[in-house]
């Protein structure tokens, strides 16, 4: 599933092919909103927020969520599209550009005034302007037998990180990913470093994993070969979470996985 950074360069992207233009097409392939038509409308902002994505104009925004194998490209008029075209799910063109979102997992249109629906129940955004490391903490320590592993793609928790990234933080911190979040030293620290290494993503591409899809190739740090495990609290979808069983011991009587 792309995450926080992956989001917010679509963003970025969608910003400056539609922000301050006009609406000439705009083509709803989800039965909900077939027949909605928002030519002539201007867009007023494009933004995200953690892994959710709005085109905004003066009366809706539209928001998408990609899912597991949602994209945002951008066209030219008249450039022949990248992806097949019966998984475009929305068009939304100006005089000199077309965006089409293939394979989006949400496409739904709100009011402005109910767009914060979408967001109340999310934590902090990491790559957002008002991030908050003390409230992404104080949700964090909700739930103090949490695996880190799997708080950390709670969104509920701290918004933008998925797969890729938990990863990536349990490594840079030396925890290991069943940890429980009771027994994490420094919670601040390693929230801290959830923030830069997204915002570095998003601002420096492309982020070069350490661990992340490197099982059985020496960890970067002791040479000790990375390992995949099956992390889950039974509640949500377990997913591989990869770590250095050296750098990252497990702490005692914890082990946290399932299987694998």
């Amino acid at each position: 599933m792309p995450e926080g950074d992956t989001v917010f360069l679509a963003a970025a992207r969608l910003r400056r092919a539609l922000a301050g233009k006009v609406l000439t097409r705009s083509d709803f392939r989800v039965p909900r909103y077939a027949t909605l038509d928002l030519r002539g409308q201007p867009v007023e902002s494009v933004g995200s927020y953690g892994k959710h994505l709005f085109v905004r104009t003066p009366q809706v925004s539209i928001h998408t969520h990609l899912k597991m194998e949602g994209v945002w490209r951008v066209h030219t008029p008249g450039q022949r599209w990248t992806k097949p075209g019966f998984t475009a799910r929305l068009i939304l063109a100006t005089d000199d550009a077309e965006a089409v979102g293939f394979s989006l997992g949400t496409v739904e249109v709100l009011p402005i005034a109910d767009e914060h629906t979408v967001t109340d129940r999310l934590g902090p955004d990491l790559l957002g302007p008002n991030w908050n490391p003390a409230e992404a903490v104080r949700r964090l320590e909700r739930t103090p037998e949490t695996p880190i592993g799997t708080a950390l793609l709670d969104q509920t928790n701290l918004a933008g990180i998925g797969n890729i990234y938990r990863s990536e933080v349990c490594f840079l911190r030396k925890i290991h990913p069943a940890t429980p979040i009771s027994r994490i030293e420094d919670l601040t620290a390693l929230v801290d470093e959830a923030h830069r290494v997204l915002t570095r993503a998003a601002h420096e591409p492309p982020w070069r994993t350490l661990a992340y899809g490197k099982q059985h190739r020496p960890c970067p740090r002791c040479g000790t070969n990375l390992v995949i495990r099956m992390l889950g609290d039974g509640t949500r979808e377990e997913r591989g979470i990869y770590f250095c069983p050296r750098c990252q011991p497990s702490p005692p009587e914890v082990s946290g996985f399932s299987r694998g």
